[in-house]
């Protein structure tokens, strides 16, 4: 029960929407069914940056006419997304067009619904698990980490949703990153046990597990659907259902799928693929200082690197890493070796790489006081970008929130701008959409945070920039060219992080 005063707000429309007191949304759910009359029934829980592009992606899916149900909790955080949904708005921004595309198609067909009800999950042939599972970072005001946990508790509740509900033949997919070993000691137990209690068989259920490779951007929906799969099941049986899902959403005829022999190898998988993305970050990091105290261009020997096949995804400086994975993952990995398989020790390495990368905004804001001599004080500061990475409107675990707070710290007067985000949840600030109205400001600080597409090769950017008097110029990502760099710095002080060159 919801409290009837409560609401949540759609931060692209600042629309406010009352939470309904009473989750009942049968009858809605029961005429989406109807009018989707012989259709295998797929619910997808959590409509989030991955929930929700993955319940278009099966409401337009290659093989099959689903009629997918999204679901989510309703509170303040989410009960917004499924009032879009529903209303013709889809809860995503990001740069790829096939996100709307694929909206609009659903919407024609008919066979995309949103609710908060736990009924839909008694219809399902297949539920599709894509909530958020946090790690919880104990740091100090330096973003020293002093420890770390993993509470399943929402978790264990969300699958139990399921099991209360569901049918006794559903098929439970869980792509929802979790610590290795989650499937098989803690989903499929909860959903044995919700059986058993409703009286039902505890022998015809299958729980497998397939990790989303999802990357937010102008490729949204096809690193979905045309982008490779790792997948496993609790059983053979298990197995071979997801298979034969997956066949029905991916072009697994150019992209063919590789399974694995349990869940927890494809549980692995996912942890240990954004680990070395993590490491790999981490690892350039102390080489960008080397190359400023050095004096040299770090990008220029980056690039000569990439050009050995072996070494194509070395990694370049930056402001930090964000989102949801590559700040995380690393430690839930380590925190599965030693909560569910009893290790006396973690995986020091990862961890060692995510503190490493949780100190990057810092010494980016660091650099910024060393180059910039000036006390930034009632300076006003223009910020480029407040999502983690380029092109999407993601701004969860943004490095760029860190700089930013450090920023308010110094008492600077801060201006924002993001091509793809209207409200900063995190900072609980509005952003600015008009890039140019930012621009007539006369600023003494221009910082690139995000490396938008926007800003890249911009030559309207770049005119208005030398309009300025004397504005400092501070690239965090590196998207100016040399020769803007060399324009700029005609009329203005530019640096430039991981160039000692300049």
């Amino acid at each position: 029960m919801n409290n009837k005063n409560s609401v949540s707000i759609n931060p692209f429309t600042y629309e406010v929407y009352h939470i309904p007191e009473l989750l009942d949304d049968r009858a809605r759910i029961d005429d989406f069914v109807k009018a989707n009359e012989g259709k295998k029934i797929v619910v997808v829980q959590g409509l989030g940056f991955v929930g929700a592009v993955m319940s278009i992606v099966c409401a337009n899916a290659l093989t099959e006419e689903y009629a997918v149900i999204g679901v989510d909790l309703a509170n303040e955080a989410n009960f917004w997304k499924i009032r879009s949904i529903n209303e013709g708005i889809f809860p995503v921004i990001a740069s790829d067009r096939k996100i709307e595309l694929f909206y609009r198609q659903a919407l024609a067909k008919g066979n995309l619904y949103a609710t908060y009800d736990p009924y839909c999950y008694s219809l399902a042939d297949i539920v599709i698990v894509d909530i958020n599972l946090d790690v919880a970072k104990y740091s100090n005001e330096n973003r020293d980490l002093e420890g770390y946990d993993v509470d399943l508790t929402p978790f264990r509740k969300a699958i139990s949703a399921i099991g209360e509900n569901c049918r006794e033949d559903v098929l439970i997919l869980v792509e929802t990153t979790v610590p290795p070993g989650t499937c098989r000691k803690v989903v499929y137990p909860i959903i044995k046990e919700c059986l058993e209690k409703r009286g039902l068989a505890t022998s015809h259920f299958k729980v497998g597990h397939s990790y989303e490779r999802v990357m937010p951007g102008p490729e949204y929906i096809d690193s979905i659907q045309n982008f490779y799969r790792v997948y496993s099941g609790i059983n053979n049986e298990s197995a071979d259902a997801v298979e034969s899902f997956l066949r029905t959403i991916i072009r697994t005829d150019k992209y063919p799928l590789t399974r694995l022999g349990s869940t927890t190898a494809t549980e692995m998988a996912k942890v240990l693929e954004n680990s070395f993305r993590a490491m790999n970050i981490a690892f350039i990091v102390e080489w960008s200082r080397f190359a400023e105290e050095a004096g040299v261009n770090l990008y220029e020997i980056v690039k000569a690197i990439r050009m050995r096949p072996t070494h194509r995804n070395i990694m370049l400086p930056g402001i930090g890493v964000g989102g949801y994975c590559l700040t995380k993952d690393p430690l839930m990995a380590s925190w599965a070796k030693k909560n569910l398989f009893n290790s006396m020790e973690g995986l020091g390495q990862s961890e060692l790489a995510v503190i490493i990368n949780d100190h990057m905004p810092l010494y980016a804001f660091k650099f910024l006081q060393k180059h910039y001599k000036q006390d930034l004080r009632k300076k006003k500061v223009l910020l480029l970008g407040v999502s983690y990475r380029e092109d999407i409107g993601d701004t969860r675990y943004s490095p760029v929130e860190v700089f930013c707070r450090c920023l308010l710290k110094a008492e600077s007067e801060i201006f924002l701008h993001d091509p793809y985000v209207r409200y900063w949840e995190e900072m609980e600030l509005k952003i600015h959409g008009n890039l140019d109205e930012l621009l007539a400001r006369q600023l003494d600080l221009i910082i690139v945070c995000t490396g938008h597409s926007m800003y890249r090769n911009n030559e309207k950017l770049i005119s208005k920039i030398l309009r300025q008097d004397n504005v400092f110029i501070y690239d965090t990502v590196g998207i100016f060219s040399e020769e803007e760099i060399r324009r700029m710095r005609t009329r203005h002080p530019v640096k430039i992080l991981g160039r000692g060159d300049i």
